[in-house]
């Protein structure tokens, strides 16, 4: 079947929260040490992974992590948590938190602009799809990129979470495009791959610095004849 939308996740997929804009922070342990790069790189790996969780949690804590994606107050607690439970001080803490929730400190992969684009110019319709607790919009907006979004089905406002169909039904009900003909591009084959129990199509890219992964978007696209291959 023709393919006549492509639905993207957002963190890890089309764009990064880098581990500079981390360090900017000046994090430090509670007893003034600085953390090391070491450490900082396992605190973004924990703030940012789709599934994946690498802190223990107390059975609050651990409530609101597995619900995160649902409400932002949870979303707050689960990642305070797991910041304290990392080792850095409250007030730090509280400032690298709504650095997160800051979409305009998050990074575009270098071929997310383009792709977007092309997809739009041949007619190819685009959902944005994301377990998230905040409003990512202003990501694309700030670059003029929104215009190519049909439609942006995100977690805490549909109050589903990948892989739960009803996430993926929103995206594919409002783009007005079946299953079959739409291709689902993610970071995690537990989360995204689950558009796959509808009948969609799914590329996986990994979440690599944007620096390391110049071309990932157009290579998987490529695949299906959505777009050109990188030169």
């Amino acid at each position: 079947m023709a393919i006549e939308a492509v639905l993207f996740d957002f963190s890890g997929t089309i764009f990064r929260l880098e581990d500079e804009r981390f360090r900017e922070a000046e994090l430090t342990h509670a007893d003034g040490r600085d953390l090391s790069a070491h450490e900082v790189a396992d605190i973004v790996r924990a703030m940012t992974a789709p599934v994946e969780q690498f802190v223990e949690l107390d059975a609050e804590g651990q409530h609101a992590w597995e619900n995160r994606d649902l409400d932002p107050a949870l979303h707050r607690a689960a990642y305070l948590q797991v910041l304290e439970r990392s080792g850095v001080p409250s007030f730090p803490a509280r400032q690298l938190y709504e650095l997160i929730l800051d979409p305009l400190a998050w990074t575009p992969y270098p071929d997310t602009g383009e792709v977007l684009r092309a997809l739009h110019e041949r007619g190819i319709r685009i959902a944005v799809v994301s377990n998230i607790a905040f409003d990512l919009r202003p990501a694309l907006a700030s670059r003029g990129w929104d215009r190519y979004i049909g439609y942006f089905a995100l977690s805490f406002e549909l109050g589903a979470i990948k892989p739960d169909r009803r996430i993926f039904d929103a995206a594919l009900e409002r783009l007005g495009v079946a299953p079959e003909n739409a291709l689902m591009v993610g970071d995690s084959v537990e989360a995204d791959g689950g558009a796959t129990a509808l009948g969609c199509e799914f590329e996986l890219v990994e979440p690599l610095p944007t620096w390391d992964r110049p071309t990932a978007l157009r290579e998987v696209l490529a695949k299906h004849d959505l777009i050109d291959r990188p030169a």
